[in-house]
């Protein structure tokens, strides 16, 4: 079994607090608080946002059901929390009226999740992210060498836990296919009535072939017939649903900037790749040079997230073609990192970026020395 990042759940838990666990479905969240409950004393109701009952209850907002369905524990673990109608009210009253009561929710959904829970539990809450296994998980079981052996192993297929841990090609691929085609979009299309369920596939298609370039919206309108706002939502929901993110571009000192265009990279490489059928090997692939990049930015996500990194991260370009693949301002520096799987030629950093950011830091993250930009 993979040793997850928050392995030891009860470091995260703050009195009075609800730990809220988001990420995508099938990364491991279920796995993580059983494999957690497993080695607690402590007396706790383990139960899902799936069950019509437990649903009932916390959805009530009736102080004296909601108390009587947590009498007697000391932990309260809820799973697909999501499922539940207003369950941060549920959870507002637990916490307000029994502090010393240990809550846990988990969520597939962001963007529902965060709107029944955000504005009840205002300064009542913890929240996490887990993501797909992050390559400073798998030291727990490979060395370096031994990773970047099998780095093309993660370009094609990714870092699900089951795609990580099958033995087999086509086990992969199986798992993979499994999870665009049953649960990759079932938060989305159940909670937001999305009318096309394709639509939202040919719109990760288009997606799949621009990884590391500007996307234009009014592009992906034309090309799948719908309108701009309706691109925009669709957008915004595989978002907030943690099959995509976006980088925005960085403008402070040029004209010449670009800032209003978004590129957007895939949570994981496999999840990419099975949403094109495309899981040749690198040698046979002429899309390498993007699998590194998406592969090296969702790590980075993944490294800021778990280490606690604080900032913003962003691209930078200009009208003229300069660019840096990832500008990542922490503590009023920045820090520019260009991604080449296989640099030519020494890469120097654009000299307008240099004459309007004097002091800014400029690296190449490449197959050498990669590991250390996202571990």
């Amino acid at each position: 079994m993979i040793k997850r990042f928050y392995d030891n759940l009860s470091k995260l838990q703050q009195p009075g607090k609800v730990l809220i666990i988001y990420g995508p479905r099938q990364v491991g969240k279920t796995t993580l608080i059983t494999k957690y409950l497993s080695t607690i004393t402590i007396k706790y109701k383990f139960d899902s946002g799936d069950d019509i009952a437990t649903q009932q209850v916390l959805s009530s907002q009736n102080f004296r059901q909601i108390l009587d369905y947590i009498e007697g524990y000391e932990l309260i673990v809820i799973d697909e929390a999501q499922q539940i109608p207003n369950i941060g009210m549920g959870l507002k009253i637990i916490v307000d009226q029994k502090p010393d009561v240990k809550v846990i929710a988990t969520g597939s959904s962001s963007f529902d999740l965060a709107n029944n829970i955000g504005e009840p539990l205002t300064g009542r809450k913890r929240t996490v992210v887990l993501y797909p296994v992050s390559q400073i998980e798998l030291l727990n079981m490979f060395n370096r060498f031994e990773l970047k052996e099998r780095l093309g192993e993660f370009l094609v297929f990714g870092s699900y836990p089951e795609a990580i841990t099958s033995k087999t090609k086509n086990e992969k691929i199986q798992i993979l296919n499994e999870l665009v085609n049953s649960y990759l979009l079932k938060d989305i299309l159940a909670l937001e009535k999305v009318k096309s369920p394709q639509l939202l596939i040919d719109l990760l298609k288009l997606l799949a072939f621009q990884i590391g370039n500007e996307v234009s919206l009014n592009e992906l309108a034309s090309q799948l017939k719908i309108d701009v706002k309706t691109v925009d939502r669709y957008l915004d929901l595989l978002e907030k649903g943690f099959v995509i993110y976006r980088l925005t571009g960085f403008s402070r000192n040029l004209r010449k900037e670009i800032a209003k265009k978004h590129k957007y990279y895939f949570i994981d490489n496999g999840i990419r790749n099975a949403v094109i059928s495309q899981f040749n090997s690198l040698d046979l692939r002429n899309d390498v040079g993007q699998l590194f990049e998406n592969f090296l930015m969702t790590e980075r996500i993944k490294k800021r997230a778990y280490k606690n990194i604080y900032g913003q991260a962003y691209f930078w370009r200009t009208y003229d073609q300069h660019e840096i693949d990832l500008i990542e301002e922490t503590e009023g520096k920045l820090f520019g990192y260009e991604v080449k799987y296989s640099p030519r030629k020494k890469v120097k950093a654009p000299k307008d970026w240099l004459a309007a950011y004097p002091g800014s830091q400029f690296s190449v993250v490449c197959q050498d020395n990669y590991l250390d930009f996202i571990t």
